[in-house]
């Protein structure tokens, strides 16, 4: 049974989660390198607490292949969301990601061969409506924004993905593998990605802030925070859950504004349009559940 201690916890980790837009605008060293320490961090940290609760590295072959798959969307979704916070602000990369539930209630029909929803068709007008209004008012980051929507569509894709794979292996487990698997591939593409004309060379020694930022970055906000969230989510309902998630990018915008102050602030449109695409992101669960219900049971 939950309780108001499970609220506040479960509202406590979407702050964190909101707060590595803020982390990620803090870190001297590039969003590529950043995402590769990121993910080699929290694949040790999250070993270690399966060695500790005693959960299975054990895996099949045809599930580690789409592992390692979904493993890629993981890894393009942090490049994107923290490159997005890099060239325009830590705002515009969350309100690029608050797209996520859009992304997802269009994906997964598809990719489940579902009928899509005339609430989701609403969900999706909206959303573009409020994404019009802040590009149409002379707003200085298109490409941050961009990337920001581009991160909100592969997480949605993971996110798929992955609720498709928790049925054949444990959450632990996925999660561990992916975040490898993400670190590996990043270290792979280095070569490659040092081609770039932007890059000429690897920045791969953080400083020490860089360090304690990548850390709080992958065993708070990515193995604590999953963790915490696979029990709340034996007291708390998927849908209460969804609804506090769909926060994430709120709570991050207000902290972006307390911890970057005036160089955060942007134009009224930007929050009119803002305030827009979240109305919809966290009304979107609330429709979808009164539309379940009043759907006669066969």
């Amino acid at each position: 049974m939950s309780t108001t201690r499970d609220y506040l916890h479960l509202h406590f980790l979407v702050f964190l989660w909101g707060f590595t837009a803020v982390l990620g605008k803090l870190i001297s060293i590039p969003s590529v390198e950043m995402v590769f320490y990121r993910t080699l961090l929290a694949a040790v940290g999250m070993a270690l607490v399966m060695l500790v609760w005693n959960k299975s590295f054990s895996i099949t072959t045809p599930v580690l292949i789409k592992v390692a798959a979904t493993s890629v969307l993981v890894a393009l979704h942090w490049i994107s969301f923290f490159v997005a916070g890099k060239i325009s602000n830590p705002s515009t990369s969350l309100v690029g990601f608050a797209t996520c539930s859009f992304w997802a209630a269009l994906l997964e029909p598809l990719l489940k061969r579902k009928k899509i929803a005339a609430i989701e068709i609403g969900l999706g007008l909206v959303v573009l409506i409020g994404l019009g209004i802040i590009l149409a008012f002379d707003f200085q980051h298109p490409l941050g924004l961009l990337l920001g929507v581009l991160s909100g569509f592969t997480a949605a894709w993971f996110s798929i993905s992955n609720s498709k794979l928790v049925h054949r292996v444990n959450a632990f487990t996925i999660t561990f593998y992916e975040m490898l698997g993400a670190c590996l591939l990043i270290l792979i593409f280095m070569p490659l990605y040092m081609q770039l004309p932007m890059v000429g060379k690897l920045q791969l020694v953080p400083t020490a802030s860089d360090w304690m930022y990548i850390a709080i970055m992958a065993w708070a906000c990515s193995v604590y925070a999953f963790a915490a969230s696979i029990n709340l989510s034996k007291k708390i309902s998927v849908f209460m859950i969804q609804l506090a998630l769909n926060l994430e990018p709120l709570y991050g915008i207000v902290l972006a504004l307390l911890v970057f102050g005036q160089q955060e602030v942007m134009s009224w449109q930007f929050y009119v349009g803002t305030a827009i695409l979240l109305s919809a992101v966290i009304l979107y669960p609330i429709l979808k559940k009164k539309n379940q219900a009043s759907v006669p049971a066969q």
